[in-house]
């Protein structure tokens, strides 16, 4: 099978489905931002860190694509006429969304309390945790505008939002671990 098709030559791509859409309709920007933080979450991933947050990283790139998957269906072609889902993949659980909630707690355990905000940097690596949490908020923004016109599974949309979380709390706790300066904004007062 070749990679490329020349079906999109034109500037249309299709759904799972099979209906066909501009490149640049909102479904085809949320799911391709939930891909560009797939990839930044495999640049993190691939940085000298604890076996254990790289483990996480896999489960939450695997969620990725099933998040990407669920928006790159056309709801009209969700369904079969048999009935049965077109996806035949696990859905996004409340138990994937409490993992990032247990693994914040754990690694917010170590750390000092926030008292101020933080400036993004510190470290490459930090720095990348940051990159990837702006593209997370940028797909949940994107996957919240085309839910409110289309809506799919609501664990996608929490999800995306408690990975933003769970990515700052990483960042916080990898400046920890790698013993960089995380440095306070703190305004000064007119």
């Amino acid at each position: 099978m070749k990679i490329y098709t020349k079906t999109g030559d034109l500037g249309t791509t299709a759904l799972f489905g099979g209906t066909r859409v501009p490149k640049h309709h909102m479904r085809i920007d949320s799911y391709g931002t939930v891909d560009e933080l797939n990839a930044f979450l495999g640049l993190i991933r691939d940085q000298p860190i604890d076996q254990a947050y790289k483990n996480t990283i896999i489960k939450i790139q695997e969620n990725l694509f099933t998040i990407g998957a669920i928006l790159a269906t056309d709801p009209e072609k969700a369904t079969l006429k048999s009935g049965k889902d077109r996806l035949n993949i696990e859905k996004i659980t409340a138990e994937d969304i409490q993992l990032l909630e247990q693994e914040m707690d754990t690694m917010d355990a170590a750390l000092a309390p926030m008292t101020h905000f933080v400036l993004p940097g510190g470290h490459p690596t930090v720095s990348f945790c940051h990159i990837a949490r702006c593209v997370c908020r940028r797909a949940e923004r994107l996957a919240s505008a085309l839910n409110a016109i289309e809506p799919f599974e609501p664990n996608a949309l929490i999800y995306l939002n408690r990975l933003s979380d769970y990515l700052f709390v990483l960042a916080r706790k990898l400046t920890y671990d790698l013993k960089a300066e995380e440095l306070k904004w703190i305004p000064e007062k007119t």
